[in-house]
């Protein structure tokens, strides 16, 4: 369909509200709702499936993007309304749509209703990201590792920095199905974001350029590792640490700062999963993706 009209997304949102509330989870992640805006015209290839009750509710949404042959996306029914074929019916939607490509649908949350509903339609899981946290209590006294001699850090410019951030992040995201493919679009709709604050967004700059970035997300009392990347050539030298750390120590040291801080990360990403947990954080939650059967 084309893109949801401003009632339909208020519907969404009000959806996605009720079901994180009972999942205990965000039932629809940041790109989902920022693409909520979007529709297929245009080129960008958003596909929105409004799935209404009987009673004329929103009883369920999903929602597909990315590329044509290997598309990806989000499923969520109302609490109120599962268990009552919503979710196999949208489900059936997503496949007609994928046309055979080999689709994938994220469960944040992993619910046990997800779960089975893949397992009867013979989803695999696919793919799992970790959510960790740790008190924010402390991290203004972490030791503030060194920079490489030829390396500075400072905050972001607007206006300034978009074509290199974009640059870097794919650089550095090369291999990643979603943060690798940001373009200055993208990157401008979250600078427009209420939460946006340049002194949050650390970039590293040597001789060459921006060679790394650490961008820490403040918002309503909650902090979060919002993305953390270092181009390939200076991967493994210690910069994730050193702008990690500094950008932990920027958002404790907020003129609000959270009570706690938490981050996403691949489940299979064992480096990053290493320092994360000698910095502190914990498992606090998992979100799967399921892949459709192929064959």
């Amino acid at each position: 369909m084309s893109a949801p009209t401003r009632e339909d997304r208020r519907r969404v949102l009000d959806l996605a509200a009720a079901a994180s509330r009972t999942d205990g989870a965000t039932s629809l992640s940041e790109d989902a709702v920022l693409r909520l805006g979007e529709g297929t015209e245009g080129g960008s290839g958003v596909q929105h499936l409004l799935r209404t009750s009987p009673e004329g509710e929103l009883a369920g949404y999903a929602q597909l993007a990315g590329p044509a042959g290997a598309p990806e996306g989000e499923l969520v029914v109302h609490p109120a309304h599962r268990r009552r074929g919503h979710g196999t019916a949208l489900l059936a939607e997503v496949e007609r749509l994928a046309a055979g490509a080999p689709v994938r649908l994220w469960s944040h949350g992993d619910t046990p209703g997800a779960a089975a509903l893949a397992e009867r339609h013979g989803w695999r899981r696919a793919r799992e990201l970790l959510r960790l946290e740790r008190p924010a209590a402390g991290l203004a006294d972490l030791e503030v590792p060194a920079l490489p001699a030829d390396v500075r850090v400072r905050p972001f410019a607007p206006g300034e920095d978009e074509q290199a951030w974009v640059a870097v992040n794919a650089a550095a995201f090369a291999g990643h199905p979603e943060q690798g493919r940001w373009t200055v679009r993208d990157l401008r709709a979250r600078l427009a974001e209420p939460w946006f604050d340049a002194s949050l967004l650390l970039l590293a700059e040597g001789p060459e350029g921006v060679v790394g970035f650490c961008w820490m997300k403040l918002e309503d009392g909650h902090g979060e590792l919002y993305v953390l990347g270092v181009a390939p050539g200076h991967a493994g030298a210690g910069l994730g640490r050193a702008l990690l750390v500094r950008g932990l120590r920027a958002v404790a040291t907020a003129p609000a700062p959270p009570a706690r801080v938490d981050l996403y990360v691949d489940g299979d990403n064992t480096p990053a999963l290493r320092l994360y947990a000698r910095l502190g954080f914990d498992r606090a939650a998992v979100d799967v993706q399921y892949a459709a059967p192929t064959g």
